[in-house]
C-alpha cells in the first residue's frame, strides 16, 4: 500500500484547514476552564487538542479510508490503543497540538504532526507550524521537503558534521528520572549548548533543516517521534535507538539518538548511555 500525491496533498489540506478553524482561533484567547491536566501538572490538554483530533480523524476517514486512527488524546482518554499500531497494514497518528504547554501558555513553538504507518514502518512524516503556515515533510525513500503555503519548497538538509565540544543539542530534561538529568547536565558541559523547546515538531524541523547536531528523546510516544524519525534521516541523519538497534513506531520504551551521520551517533551514543543508564 503507497500513498498517493493526492492523499498526501490531501493530509496537507487537512491540517491546514484544522489549523484555521480549531487550533489559531483559540491561541491566547483560552480561559483556565479550556485547559486541562493529563499525567501531571505540565501534562496539559485544551479545548484546541480536542477538537483538532476529532476534525483530523473525521478528515482522515475520507483521505485514508480503512486506516487505523491513533490520536494522542484518543490514546489519553483510553479510547484508542498503541496496540492498534502493531499489525496495522495503514495507520495514521496524529499529535494535534505537539507543544500543548507552549500553545497554553501563548508561546508560538508548537505544531500539528501527522504521519503515516504501514505495517509497522513510517512511509510519510508531517511537522506543521501553523504560526507560519509551512511544513517539513517527507516520504520513504523520497528526502525530506520544506514547503510554503505559496508553493514553494526546498530540499531540507541536516547539518554538516562537527566535533562534539561544537554541537547543539536538544532533550527534555523533565523526561528523565533525576539522576539521569544531572548526569546529562555533566555531559552538556562538553557540547557547545543544549536546550529544550518542549515540542518535538519543532525541533525535529531544527534538525532537518540544518538547526541542530541531535535530537534525544525521552520517550517515544509515536505522535512525538513517528514522522520526526523518518523526516530526520530523509534529511540525510543517523536515526537510531540509545542501544543501537532500529526505530519503529511500535516501539514504547527507550531513547532515540538522532545525529547527522553515523560517526557522530557514535561519538555521542557511548557518553550518552552512560548519563541515561548510568552504566
Amino acid at each position: 500500500m503507497t500513498l498517493t500525491t493526492t492523499q498526501i496533498e490531501q493530509l496537507i489540506s487537512a491540517t491546514r484547514q484544522t489549523a484555521k478553524t480549531e487550533i489559531l482561533p483559540w491561541y491566547r484567547r483560552l480561559d483556565d476552564s479550556e485547559i486541562d491536566t493529563k499525567a501531571h501538572a505540565q501534562d496539559l490538554v485544551t479545548k484546541a487538542d480536542k477538537a483538532s483530533e476529532r476534525a483530523l480523524t473525521d478528515l482522515a476517514a475520507e483521505i485514508l479510508p480503512g486506516a487505523v486512527v491513533v490520536g494522542e488524546e484518543a490514546v489519553s482518554d483510553g479510547s484508542v490503543s498503541l496496540d492498534a499500531l502493531k499489525g496495522a497494514e495503514q495507520a495514521l497518528i496524529i499529535d494535534p497540538i505537539d507543544g500543548t504547554w507552549n500553545y497554553a501558555n501563548g508561546l508560538n513553538t508548537f505544531g500539528v504532526i501527522l504521519a503515516v504507518v504501514e505495517n509497522g514502518e513510517t512511509v510519510f512524516g508531517l511537522l506543521y507550524d501553523p504560526m507560519g503556515d509551512d511544513w517539513v515533510m517527507a516520504e520513504r525513500g523520497g528526502g525530506a521537503v520544506f514547503a510554503r503555503a505559496d508553493g514553494t519548497q526546498r530540499a531540507a538538509k541536516a547539518r554538516a558534521p562537527r566535533q562534539v565540544n561544537e554541537m547543539t543539542g536538544y532533550w527534555p530534561p523533565s523526561l528523565f528520572n533525576t539522576e539521569a538529568r544531572g548526569r546529562l547536565y555533566d555531559f552538556a558541559k562538553g557540547i557547545d549548548r543544549m536546550g529544550s523547546l518542549r515540542c518535538a515538531c519543532h525541533e525535529y524541523r531544527l534538525f532537518s533543516q540544518g538547526g541542530a547536531d541531535f535530537l534525544l528523546t525521552g520517550n517515544l510516544n509515536p505522535w512525538d517521534h513517528a514522522a520526526g524519525a523518518l523526516i530526520a534521516r530523509e534529511a540525510g541523519g543517523y536515526v537510531k535507538m540509545l542501544d543501537g538497534e532500529a526505530y519503529a513506531p511500535t516501539l514504547t520504551e527507550g531513547s532515540l539518538l538522532v545525529a547527522p551521520d553515523r560517526d557522530s551517533w557514535m561519538a555521542l551514543a557511548d557518553p550518552l548511555r552512560m548519563a541515561v543508564f548510568g552504566d
